[in-house]
């Protein structure tokens, strides 16, 4: 493996009744690439509680990444979410893929309540609008799959100083939302090259900056 630091990029199989997850089929375009002087590897980790946690944590140790970010898919949402926030809940309103449905379950039993991202997502927001990309700060990453395998995420860059650790929601493919009315999307190839525009602008700076971004509900 290339003595560069390293990028661990996830995304998800699918779940529902979804036969495609745009979250992979992005974040797979990147794997190999070089950004900002790291080497990203991309990883697919089950949309299972149990096994994500597992096959999250076997990558880590294989991988040492520098930089952490999961990405999830956020059907109905237009723009790539950028999550300031993972809490430490497990409340399926649907089963995983393995039929498990946890209600009110910690993610890591006396952790923290929630973590904060700690990457500069005001600082890649900036970036992506610049381009023209359709993105936001999103104060929710929900409490499926993608909010434990976040939280898990940030858990260990608790615990690694050198470590940083994000997570960002995406809208469905195209292929997708044909099939549901009024649902946006966004394609691959828009969708990979975002990410790789955030990733660049994490890879430059730690400290964020600072502009208003919130949302009112």
């Amino acid at each position: 493996m290339s003595s560069a630091p390293r990028i661990l990029l996830t995304g998800f199989t699918p779940f529902g009744n979804e036969d495609i997850n745009p979250s992979w089929e992005a974040v797979r375009e990147l794997d190999g690439r070089h950004i900002g002087g790291h080497r990203v590897v991309a990883r697919l980790l089950p949309t299972i509680f149990a096994d994500s946690q597992r096959e999250l944590a076997l990558a880590v140790d294989e991988i040492e990444p520098a930089i952490l970010l999961g990405v999830g898919q956020a059907g109905g949402r237009s723009r790539l979410s950028l999550e300031r926030v993972a809490i430490n809940v497990q409340d399926a309103r649907i089963a995983d893929n393995a039929g498990a449905q946890p209600i009110d379950a910690a993610i890591v039993s006396a952790g923290p309540a929630a973590y904060f991202s700690t990457l500069p997502i005001k600082a890649m927001l900036k970036v992506l609008l610049a381009e023209g990309l359709p993105a936001e700060v999103s104060n929710s990453a929900g409490t499926f799959v993608c909010n434990h395998v976040a939280y898990l995420m940030l858990h260990y860059a608790a615990k690694h100083r050198d470590v940083r650790a994000g997570f960002i929601h995406i809208p469905y493919l195209p292929s997708q939302a044909a099939c549901i009315p009024n649902a946006p999307s966004m394609s691959k190839e828009m969708t990979a090259h975002a990410l790789a525009i955030a990733l660049a602008a994490a890879t430059a700076q730690r400290d964020d900056v600072r502009f208003g971004a919130g949302a009112l509900d």
